[in-house]
């Protein structure tokens, strides 16, 4: 990763663009709330000072140089005379744009996932958080190479005995990022069987596990704190923590349950770290319920609403596994605004308006979260054959089976388990 976040250099002056280009389907988010969020973003890694940002309308993006001959030539004088050292770009940008538009305008530029993966790289604090940045940061910069420079386009290497040409400086720096990624996911995966081994220690504890996930900065980590009494980092930005905390929590029942924070969504979150992240945010797969924690005051938290439940399609998350939604920062609303939407929270079972930060119905949230649990134990019979060696175990693991018979052709077992736990059951 680059330096941007060096503490031991002067402030980088930086400047957000957010190109705003039409298209079929139209954009999720409007492009004053796009720009506002990447200029959060922006300001979320330490080193840089945010100039200001501007939305760029483009009926298309060029290919070459992604702005237009005229809007470049008025951006580069309006950077000149802000003395911008770095451009960002809230959305994707072609390695070749990239290369053109710096050589152009003297700056270096950052794309939307170039500037995440610079957050978490700042970020990340457990040794498997720092495995996934730099997996996620080598899988981006494998397809950047063209970017790089003069050198890259010269042979290197044969003695000329065989003839043809020896490989390309390109050729061979993709396949040293290539080998680096190798190790990268081989000490991952040790890392992983850690994970998967505590996970499998904490299945025969057979205490329900509570997964918060919602887009960034919706306050699921003050909601933590609050109700664990936790002290995970809970700030005003974006990507304010993001290694997995769990804790122990006694509901109003004196039921016991792992409650689980999680690394917060963020719309066209990169692929990149989606899938390197994915061992991480496999804690939601495997909870027994949901908190889908949503900025109920934010302008756009219907749209935050819908790429979270994007996100959680892709990693694979069953539309009937068990979640409640929280509408939090309700103290942040007027007082007709939060009364009406206290008003409807309260027909619907599966919403629960609260304010993390002032404790404002948290004790019906837990309360929620208790019946949840609740109804969510489900008694079963099952019948397995000897065949399904795999699935009887995997049953013990969980410490699901309450009763178990040998037949003639495998095993009866009674379960109670809940609905998650039958999901991920079906799935073996």
């Amino acid at each position: 990763m680059s330096d941007l976040h060096s503490s031991e250099r002067a402030p980088t002056r930086a400047f957000v663009l957010h190109p705003d280009i039409p298209s079929r389907e139209g954009p999720r988010h409007l492009p004053k709330f796009a720009l506002a969020e990447a200029e959060s973003l922006a300001r979320a890694l330490p080193g840089l000072e945010v100039i200001g940002g501007q939305i760029v309308r483009l009926p298309k993006p060029h290919p070459g140089h992604l702005f237009g001959t005229g809007k470049m030539a008025e951006l580069k004088a309006q950077l000149e005379a802000d003395e911008i050292e770095l451009v960002l770009v809230d959305g994707p940008v072609t390695p070749v744009q990239q290369r053109n538009l710096e050589k152009e305008w003297g700056v270096k530029l950052l794309d939307r996932t170039g500037l995440i993966l610079e957050i978490f790289a700042d970020r990340a604090r457990t040794r498997e958080g720092v495995l996934q940045v730099e997996l996620a940061a080598l899988s981006y910069q494998r397809t950047r190479l063209v970017r790089a420079w003069t050198h890259l386009e010269r042979q290197r290497g044969g003695l000329g005995f065989v003839g043809g040409p020896g490989e390309t400086q390109i050729e061979a720096d993709r396949r040293a990022i290539d080998d680096q990624m190798v190790r990268l996911r081989r000490q991952l995966t040790r890392v992983v069987k850690t994970r998967e081994l505590h996970r499998a220690a904490r299945r025969k504890i057979p205490f329900p596990i509570v997964a918060l996930v919602g887009y960034t900065n919706a306050g699921k980590s003050t909601l933590f704190n609050t109700v664990t009494g936790a002290d995970v980092l809970a700030k005003d930005m974006l990507f304010a923590t993001l290694d997995p905390t769990m804790r122990g929590l006694t509901l109003p029942s004196g039921r016991k349950v792992i409650m689980s924070d999680t690394v917060g969504f963020i719309s066209d979150l990169p692929h990149e770290l989606v899938a390197a992240f994915r061992a991480t945010l496999e804690e939601v797969l495997e909870a027994d319920l949901i908190l889908h924690v949503r900025d109920i005051s934010h302008p756009e938290t219907e749209e935050q609403a819908a790429d979270v439940n994007d996100i959680l399609a892709t990693l694979g998350v069953d539309e009937d596994v068990a979640s409640l939604e929280v509408w939090n920062k309700i103290d942040a609303l007027a007082p007709d605004q939060r009364a009406a939407l206290q008003m409807q929270a309260s027909r619907d079972p599966d919403i629960e308006a609260v304010s993390a930060l002032t404790g404002t119905g948290l004790d019906d949230l837990l309360a929620a979260i208790d019946a949840r649990l609740a109804e969510e134990k489900l008694f079963e019979t099952l019948d397995l054959s000897f065949a399904q060696g795999r699935k009887h175990a995997w049953l013990h693991e969980q410490n699901v089976v309450r009763a178990e018979r040998e037949t003639k052709t495998g095993w009866r077992c009674d379960v109670e388990w809940s609905a998650a736990q039958r999901n991920r059951f079906r799935a073996l």
